[in-house]
């Protein structure tokens, strides 16, 4: 669980942590699932509805917001923000907007898959199994398993050979 000397963290009594989850300090986490064995950065946000497999990294400063779902042994590198919205506003008729008047978008970052610091990922979208998105990308669209795409909008780089 939580070391007990990592102050200022917000955990909700509605999250539900696996077992020998660590979670470090300046966080903020609500309604939701984080499996075994995975690691919570510093001034990391999880919200309500998001889930978290098992033997994840989640660096600091990123942002997991509602209707995200990460399966297992997954990496989010530093600052990698997850959106729910393709329309946000602040107002719905004059009014502020409650929850009532939007719906959320689900995205699912499948098992294995990577996602490097600074990158973006708009809604609605699937990155598949052992995926890398390189930092600082825009990802627009579904990434295929196994495949890297970098850039803003993210685009498909092409299979490199490793000389060894």
């Amino acid at each position: 669980m939580t070391p007990a000397n990592e102050p200022l963290q917000r955990i909700a009594p509605s999250v539900k942590l696996g077992k020998n989850v660590r979670i470090f300090s300046f966080t903020n986490l609500y309604g939701c699932e984080i499996g075994d064995d995975t690691k919570v950065g510093t001034f990391v946000e999880i919200q309500k509805g998001s889930k978290i497999g098992r033997r994840c990294k989640v660096s600091s400063h990123s942002f997991i917001c509602e209707g995200v779902t990460i399966e297992d042994d997954v990496f989010i590198g530093h600052n990698v923000v997850f959106t729910n919205d393709k329309f946000p506003r602040a107002t719905a008729n004059g009014q502020l907007q409650t929850e009532a008047d939007w719906a959320c978008i689900p995205t699912l970052v499948k098992k294995g898959a990577s996602i490097g610091s600074g990158a973006v990922l708009l809604c609605g979208i699937t990155v598949g199994e052992n995926a890398m998105i390189g930092a600082g990308s825009v990802v627009t669209k579904d990434v295929p398993a196994g495949a890297t795409v970098v850039g803003n909008p993210a685009r498909l780089v092409k299979p490199r050979t490793v000389k060894a």
